[in-house]
């Protein structure tokens, strides 16, 4: 009985020492580029920006409707409603830019699955917590990004 579990503990030492010897290593990623490289990021960021834009033009439009205001009592009336109104579109722009982000995130963390499974990768990490070694798939995933095979 003990000659068999030294020899199950003997078999799982080794199964635990080949699993290191064939494990990929680590992989790191440079977000940045990667979402520089990524046309569905690029299009989100354009979408983003071009609603922060809006937002700005609906305020110069305000100001402008203020100056046209002759009393007090219409002015500060006009605050408030505007102020609601800059509220609403402002979490709006936000929330927006969230959802964007995470769809954006998520399609580059899909890729980076595909990538860590395919080239038989422990982990996948950011470039900026890499100090020595590790293996860089950025391309690799800006590849499949492009490909749409992910």
């Amino acid at each position: 009985m003990i000659k068999n579990l030294a020899v199950l503990a003997l078999a799982l030492g080794l199964c635990g020492f080949c699993n290191q010897a064939i494990a990929g290593g680590v992989g790191y990623i440079n977000y940045a580029k990667v979402q520089d490289n990524f046309s569905f990021a690029q299009a989100a960021i354009k979408e983003v920006d071009a609603k922060g834009l809006e937002l700005q033009q609906y305020m110069v439009d305000k100001e402008k409707q203020y100056k046209a205001l002759d009393t007090p009592l219409k002015k500060q009336n006009f605050e408030d409603a505007t102020a609601k109104e800059f509220t609403a579109k402002q979490d709006a722009l936000i929330r927006l830019k969230t959802q964007k982000e995470e769809q954006v995130y998520n399609k580059i963390q899909a890729a980076a699955k595909q990538v860590l499974v395919e080239q038989k990768l422990d982990a996948i990490v950011d470039i900026r917590v890499i100090f020595v070694g590790g293996v860089d798939i950025t391309d690799l995933v800006i590849q499949k990004l492009k490909t749409g095979t992910f």
